[in-house]
Parts: structure tokens; sequence; C-alpha cells
């Protein structure tokens, strides 16, 4: 059972997904065609399984990423930047690394355009089974939404799970599932048996999951907080102030529920807001 209540200490979270670089563009003025527009930008590591990652080790536990990175300029970058912030990196590099870029506007809203470079190609064969022997494996959505990755994820759940660790799975985009076929994911997520379910509420209701595809769900309400359905009902508002970013939000509430539960998800995902980026 996950946590809902206080906090686990010494907590080892692995995730599995995508290793990317984030240019993060910050719109001062609405984009016209054809015209330039006045912008701040910044570059990061990003991706889910990257940011979850990143956030669960500044919210004071250990944590392991596991993803096909690039063995170019923006891989070496991805990789320096996650083990600075004392991420353990694993899993094969070659080819070209993924670049997602975020176009942020005043409200703080997000809107993204995203190249997953070689992350998707991450393999059953590609895997270490010493890597898995963590408290909590946490899988990116984007992981089965493509081949051979999402073969990856199920023996990595395969392998996490014979060192007694729980599964979560974040649902991650409505607009990926609905092209991929949600029938078709379903069946992804009823293979894999997750623990945890993390999503938003369109995730949520695309995949039909009030059937109960875990036994624990945590549905992220945006500005209205998080829902936590499971052997507790638990709701919890968002964390009044100024948002300035949402990229990655969704990722620091799963980390903090991770590491401790929804009032520490709530907190994280505050945090996230209140700055620009995804990172910690």
């Amino acid at each position: 059972m996950f946590v809902v209540h206080g906090t686990i200490v010494g907590v080892l979270v692995v995730t599995l997904g995508d290793a990317l670089l984030d240019v993060i563009v910050r719109l001062g003025e609405p984009l016209v065609p054809g015209a330039d527009a006045l912008a701040t930008t910044q570059t990061a590591a990003g991706g889910q399984a990257a940011n979850v990652a990143a956030w669960v080790v500044a919210l004071g536990s250990e944590a392991r990423t596991v993803s096909k990175r690039g063995e170019d300029l923006a891989g070496e970058l991805v990789t320096a930047e996650l083990e600075a912030r004392g991420v353990d990196v694993a899993g094969p590099v070659a080819g070209r690394n993924g670049i997602v870029v975020s176009l942020v506007g005043a409200d703080g809203e997000r809107t993204m355009a995203s190249d997953r470079g070689v992350a998707p190609e991450l393999s059953s064969a590609d895997l270490d089974p010493a890597w898995f022997a963590c408290d909590c494996l946490h899988i990116s959505g984007y992981a089965l939404l493509a081949t051979p990755i999402d073969g990856a994820a199920l023996h990595a759940a395969s392998l996490a799970r014979r060192n007694g660790a729980r599964v979560s799975v974040d649902l991650s985009a409505w607009t990926r599932i609905r092209e991929y076929g949600p029938v078709r994911f379903r069946e992804q997520l009823e293979a894999l048996e997750p623990d945890l379910i993390f999503a938003n509420e369109a995730e949520w209701e695309i995949v039909g999951a009030a059937y109960r595809l875990a036994p624990t769900a945590v549905v992220k309400r945006g500005h209205r907080g998080l829902l936590v359905l499971g052997e507790e009902r638990v709701e919890l508002p968002a964390r009044d102030g100024v948002v300035v970013d949402a990229t990655g939000a969704g990722d620091a509430l799963a980390a903090g529920f991770l590491v401790s539960g929804p009032e520490l998800a709530i907190e994280a995902a505050a945090r996230c807001v209140a700055k620009p980026g995804a990172m910690p």
C-alpha cells in the first residue's frame, strides 16, 4: 500500500521513461505568425521520468532514472545536470537525445512540442536487474505508447516486483492516449498491473480508470488540488500562490506523493508552479 500519511524514511524511487532536454520559452507577448515575440528562454534536463527523479531527491529521498539517452551534446547536458542534482542515471547511450520545447503563456499554462529522440528505443535487453532493487518503480505513461520501450516497462515492473517494490504509472497525456487508442492503452495498463495510477481528469476519463485499474489512484485536478481514491478517499486543495509556470507540476506532485503522501504532493506542486521550469 502506498503511503497516504507520514514520511517513508530512506525510500528509493526508480523512474523509467524519458530523460530529455527541455527548452522553456516564457512568452512576454502573444505569438504572431511571421513576427518576433519577446521571450525569456532557459534550458534544463526534463522528461517525465527525469523530472520525478529530480523531485524525489529534492524532497529528501533517493532516486534513479532509467532511460535511453543520446550520445550528443543534448544527452551529455541532461546526464550531467541529473547527476549534479543527485540522481543516479542508468541506461544505454546512443544516437540523438530528445528535446522538448515548452511555450509558456502569461497565465502560466504551457504548450509543448516534443521530440523524444532515442528514448522510445529502450528495450528489455538494455535493462540491468540490479537497477530495479528499489522501493518503488515509477513508469511514465509515454513508455507505454511506443515500442520497444513498452516491453522494457513491463519487464522493469517484473524485475522491481521481485525485489518487493510497488509499481506506479502516470498516464501522461490524454491526447497521446486518444491517438494510440484508449482501449489498447487500457490493455497495456492491465498487463502492467500498477499498484498506483497518477492521472489528470482528462486522462482519468479517457481510460475509464474509475473502474479500478489500480488499488490506489491520484487524480490531479490542477488549481483544485488532488483526489486520492483507494482504501482511503482524500481530497486536498491546491496551495494558494502565483502560478509562474505549470510545466512539471504533475511530476513534482507524483514525487511528493511517492515520498510522503498527499500533503507533500501538494507542497511539491506548489513549489514547482511558483518558478520557471519543471526541475526543483
